[in-house]
């Protein structure tokens, strides 16, 4: 039997990404994202609203690139899978984290003004964990390369 591991989420980053480097000298980069759900409450008609926050991490290269541009506050689309850790505390407790494990990410614009932006005025930069660029080419997406208008209203949060 096959299985699947994936985890897809569009929030807003809650804090600037923190790199570090493991001793062998591998890039990693940890940063939350908050995700929200809006509906309307059946009785009384309220809109209501839950926020969830995720924990992510990225290695290698697309590490660097999340820390040299996503900032809190930024919309981001995350995709990768979630992995679980487990430690002892300091107190002794055991601990657990679930994390999403970045294996691409887009950075869908800023938040600031009130229209949104197209691809063409703030262009949309897509990360893969396959990405084989070099540092020379480490800069935000082609202004030719066309991408879908994204409709704010339409985002759930």
């Amino acid at each position: 039997m096959f299985s699947l591991n994936k985890a897809m989420i569009i929030g807003n980053a809650t804090r600037d990404p923190e790199m570090r480097y493991t001793p062998n000298g591998q890039a990693v980069t940890s940063f939350s994202v908050a995700t929200n759900r809006r509906w309307a409450n059946k009785e009384s008609g309220e809109m209501q609203e839950q926020v969830e926050f995720h924990d992510v991490v990225a290695w290698g290269k697309m590490a660097e690139t999340a820390s040299q541009y996503l900032k809190k506050g930024a919309p981001v689309y995350i995709e990768g899978r979630l992995q679980t850790r487990s430690w002892e505390g300091q107190d002794g407790a055991k601990r657990q984290k679930t994390e999403i494990v970045a294996e691409n990410f887009i950075l869908l614009g800023s938040r600031g003004g009130g229209k949104p932006t197209t691809s063409e005025e703030n262009p949309v930069e897509e990360i893969s964990k396959n990405d084989e660029k070099s540092s020379a080419d480490e800069k935000p997406a082609d202004d030719t390369k066309k991408e879908e208008e994204i409709d704010i209203d339409e985002i759930p949060f």
